[in-house]
């Protein structure tokens, strides 16, 4: 059958994202579970990709002094991955509803489909960066303004697969503001071994959120929004090791500018066989298989931070 044009390339119900059957779901109350579905509690992976930048960073900043992370500035990161990310969603989600709903794996969304209107999506935006400002408030006065500066480019991303067709740039400098939040919680300012590191991870969330993308091409391009797969196109395996790489080299830069111990060269290795891992098996024309290697990427950030938490052990 002929496809028209903006129509869905799948079915929705066949191609969507939503885990009906995710444990949190089903324990909720079935008023909360459209907006546990709106703040993706079902697909915890952002979160993961959001935090492990911040976790990362705190445990770069007390590895350099040769001690251990602050569990306590780890717990409040970890809340605040899961409540950021959550609002992020919902302004992307009330940005992209239109699009959203063209698109068969993204067209049972809350408010796509009508389950959570615009203006209750909107209250609990709010509700959500209340709670952001209360974590804020817990760090010191320069990673508050700091953590206050990520704001507009959170604002920004729904918008850039309009104009551009590199929004996966744009989510690298957003998702990975935590390396830089990470360090000043720890320092009261920035240094060279953070800066690196939000590099490094501008660099990676390319390489990963490109596989990512190649998930939704076929629709992207039917309604008409833009991506670093849609652009790359059959170049994207050579793109992605130039995106890993340079992610893998700032990395390392990092660390050796923090001073860090064997441990962390050791968990460097792992990382470099991880990412290397998912280039070599990539399908870009298996939206399954991108799926499974996009996620893959939380063992990476596993990977690395136990490099950075086992170096600063060590002295």
């Amino acid at each position: 059958m002929t496809e028209q044009p903006g129509t869905p390339s799948r079915t929705p119900g066949e191609a969507s994202d939503i885990l009906a059957g995710h444990w949190v779901l089903r324990l909720a109350p079935a008023e909360a579970r459209p907006y546990l579905r709106l703040v993706r509690i079902d697909r915890p992976i952002g979160t993961w990709l959001l935090l492990f930048p911040c976790w990362w960073s705190l445990a770069l900043a007390a590895a350099a002094a040769g001690e251990v992370p602050d569990l306590r500035l780890g717990a409040l990161f970890a809340i605040g991955a899961l409540v950021m990310r959550g609002a992020g969603c919902i302004v992307n989600d009330i940005a992209d509803r239109n699009i959203d709903a063209q698109v068969a794996r993204t067209a049972q969304r809350p408010i796509a489909s009508g389950q959570v209107s615009v203006a209750r999506a909107v209250a609990f935006l709010g509700a959500l960066l209340l709670l952001g400002l209360a974590i804020l408030i817990r760090f010191n006065g320069f990673a508050i303004l700091l953590g206050v500066a990520a704001l507009p480019l959170i604002a920004a991303y729904p918008f850039m697969k309009r104009i551009t067709y590199w929004p996966q740039a744009w989510l690298g400098l957003t998702f990975n503001w935590g390396a830089l939040l990470g360090w000043a919680a720890v320092t009261g300012g920035l240094g060279p071994p953070a800066l690196l590191l939000y590099a490094a991870g501008v660099a990676w969330t390319l390489g990963y959120d490109t596989i990512y993308a190649h998930q939704d091409k076929e629709d992207d391009a039917l309604v008409g929004v833009k991506s670093s797969a849609l652009k790359l196109g059959a170049r994207t395996r050579p793109w992605l090791i130039v995106f890993y790489a340079t992610a893998w080299l700032l990395m390392l830069a990092s660390g050796a500018a923090a001073g860090l111990a064997w441990p962390f060269y050791l968990g460097l290795a792992g990382v470099a066989a991880q990412l290397a891992w998912q280039v070599a098996t990539l399908d870009i024309d298996d939206p399954a298989g991108c799926l499974a290697r996009f996620k893959s990427n939380r063992y990476a950030g596993w990977i690395l931070l136990a490099g950075v938490v086992a170096a600063g052990a060590l002295g």
